[in-house]
């Protein structure tokens, strides 16, 4: 039997958008852009610092409304089993300072993401960990000789969904999927968890 490793995205796949959950908590409609309507990081991540600083959003306001958060239908049990099978690794574009009570719902589970330069309460930047960091740890994980699946919803996931062995996408936008027709789209976690285990034979 291979060794597999389980590579997921965290947003979208297992936990509400932190950012548009944000822009419907503030009112701030602004926010709303994700990675699904921006595929530029940088360019996003500049725009929403600007954002928050032209309307005195502190750190801690986006941290209150991420405490109230659940995980989405069913990531919990699903996140559960597939540990049971396998090894997972959450690769997200999230920061330390925001991933901490999604994590926590979820029992801990391995997360590799980014994290905020912080003054006073106020995001002023962004330290990415590494560029393209996605791609490049399952890039490393096939290295170490892992069988890599991965899945995600959104643009900045497809990287990583192709370097991957098998790579899948769930509870993804329709553009995505149209641009994107490789990769075998799903909507629920049931039938993202049947993919995985075929792919693990």
């Amino acid at each position: 039997m291979k060794q597999v490793i389980v590579t997921l995205d965290m947003e979208g796949v297992l936990t509400p958008e932190i950012w548009i959950a944000v822009a419907e908590k503030t009112k701030i409609t602004e926010l709303r852009r994700t990675t699904r309507d921006e595929p530029d990081y940088d360019k996003l991540m500049n725009y929403r610092i600007g954002i928050l600083d032209q309307h005195g959003i502190k750190l801690s306001d986006i941290q209150q409304v991420i405490g109230t958060l659940p995980l989405l239908d069913g990531a919990k049990s699903f996140l559960d089993e597939l540990r049971s099978l396998a090894q997972v690794v959450i690769l997200s574009d999230t920061f330390e300072q925001f991933a901490r009570p999604l994590i926590q719902q979820m029992n801990w589970p391995t997360l590799f993401c980014h994290t905020l330069v912080v003054e006073n309460d106020r995001i002023t930047g962004y330290k990415l960990r590494i560029a393209d960091q996605k791609r490049k740890a399952v890039a490393a994980f096939k290295a170490l000789n892992y069988h890599v699946i991965s899945a995600g919803d959104s643009y900045n996931d497809t990287g990583m969904l192709a370097e991957a062995h098998n790579g899948f996408l769930i509870h993804a936008p329709e553009k995505v999927k149209l641009e994107f027709p490789q990769f075998k789209a799903v909507e629920s976690h049931a039938e993202l968890l049947k993919l995985i285990k075929t792919a693990m034979k």
